[in-house]
């Protein structure tokens, strides 16, 4: 019987995979089909490579299942492992920081022998980090497997798909959208490490190409290919949320809504708001029930099962709130370019850009493809989707759903504004 379920998952994940190479090279629609063509000549050669990329992460979950270490750790020190492994990431990041600096640092004539302990200690510290990492991911892929369960996803102890995801450097993404309106038209995974001047170049080739197109290169914090790439972040809140997110898009691949991702704009919000959504929930659930008693301080999280969450750390009146302004840009930006005022909105978008930064938010730019992906994710209310009703709504229907799965079941074949509408009204 062990084995028999063991060649079913292997044999799914295979089928995963191939559905995400599918979904990932899918074309454009068929009017934008010249411009793709185009724009992919011109990102060819930083392309992300996921062939590459998906054999190397395969091979390693593989050879980690066999072994499954973890499995003689009771609960808690599962837990803690997690955390000791998340705080390696910390010190990481740090030490790298400071390595950055002093390489900066003008004052300094050598920077490699001012380094040379930091460069010794992260070193070490990356080769542990190496070994801990598959460990630590099956450990949190068998947490948000247990309470996928509980909210009714999957008979028993199975869940499927299954839940996979690892730790690695994340690709960039690039989105170009028309100048006159915000829709995703175009959308290609990019190299990993971008500099800042790289996705500048990228840009700005990409609009030399097309003069009636924006363009928006960002770095991501996951991404739905099999396993799921998680970036390495110090955050136990952060990396069950993400794991269960990524999770709900493997669950869509299955279904219309996750067919249409890259067909449809409408459909890309709702799946990207499902997702956000069931994740919020699910990272939640992860750290009340596996992290919270071995957490240094206590966090008091919100029911997920609330049409409008209240969000207890917004800021006061008198402090900055981001949401609050960007959703301010979104709705005034969508006027403007309604009224067919092109150049007075992206002038606008330039200005509030310059008051974001002012505030301390480092946003490089501001323009319609920006909004285009940040506006695609609508789990909670305000932020850069303005607007939009298809967060309210499908926001309305977790609300009324019984479990989480109703909510997926519910929302799986819905890849349409109307069609939505009309599932809340029913």
């Amino acid at each position: 019987m062990i084995k028999s379920g063991a060649k079913i998952l292997r044999v799914l994940n295979v089928v995963l995979v191939l559905l995400f190479v599918c979904v990932v090279l899918e074309s454009g629609s068929p009017p934008q089909a010249t411009l793709k063509t185009r724009l992919d000549q011109i990102t060819a050669a930083k392309a992300f490579d996921f062939v590459t990329w998906e054999l190397q992460a395969l091979t390693q979950k593989a050879r980690y299942g066999l072994l499954s270490p973890h499995r003689w750790m009771d609960d808690a020190e599962q837990s803690r492992f997690v955390l000791d492994y998340l705080e390696d990431i910390r010190v990481s990041r740090r030490l790298t920081d400071e390595i950055h600096r002093i390489y900066t640092d003008p004052e300094i004539d050598d920077p490699e022998q001012a380094s040379a302990e930091q460069q010794t200690e992260l070193a070490a510290l990356r080769g542990r980090m190496a070994q801990h990492a598959p460990i630590a991911e099956a450990i949190l892929e068998a947490q948000v497997s247990e309470v996928l369960v509980q909210g009714g996803v999957g008979p028993l102890a199975w869940v499927l798909p299954p839940v996979r995801g690892t730790f690695t450097p994340l690709p960039h993404v690039l989105i170009v959208s028309p100048r006159d309106r915000i829709e995703t038209i175009y959308q290609q995974q990019l190299v990993a490490g971008l500099t800042a001047a790289e996705q500048v170049e990228i840009e700005g080739r990409v609009e030399a190409a097309d003069d009636t197109t924006t363009t928006y290169v960002t770095a991501i914090g996951g991404l739905a290919a099999y396993p799921a790439m998680l970036l390495e972040h110090g955050s136990i809140d952060w990396v069950a949320d993400v794991m269960a997110h990524e999770w709900v898009h493997h669950y869509l691949m299955f279904y219309p809504l996750g067919w249409d991702y890259l067909r449809s704009g409408e459909a890309r919000t709702i799946n990207e708001t499902v997702a956000t959504i069931v994740g919020n929930w699910a990272g939640q659930e992860v750290v009340l029930q596996y992290y919270t008693p071995l957490l240094a301080s206590g966090k008091r999280l919100p029911s997920p099962l609330t049409p409008e969450p209240v969000d207890e750390t917004a800021p006061p009146a008198d402090r900055f709130d981001f949401r609050a302004e960007m959703h301010r840009t979104r709705v005034n930006v969508d006027r403007l370019l309604a009224e067919g005022k092109i150049i007075e909105a992206e002038w606008y978008m330039e200005v509030q850009r310059r008051y974001f930064v002012a505030q301390g938010y480092r946003i490089r730019r501001l323009n319609q493809a920006y909004f285009a992906f940040h506006g695609a994710y609508a789990g909670v209310p305000g932020g850069a989707a303005g607007e939009d009703p298809i967060g309210p709504l499908v926001r309305r229907v977790w609300a009324t759903s019984p479990t989480p799965v109703e909510f997926l079941r519910s929302l799986s074949d819905v890849t349409t504004l109307e069609t939505l509408r009309a599932r809340v009204s029913d």
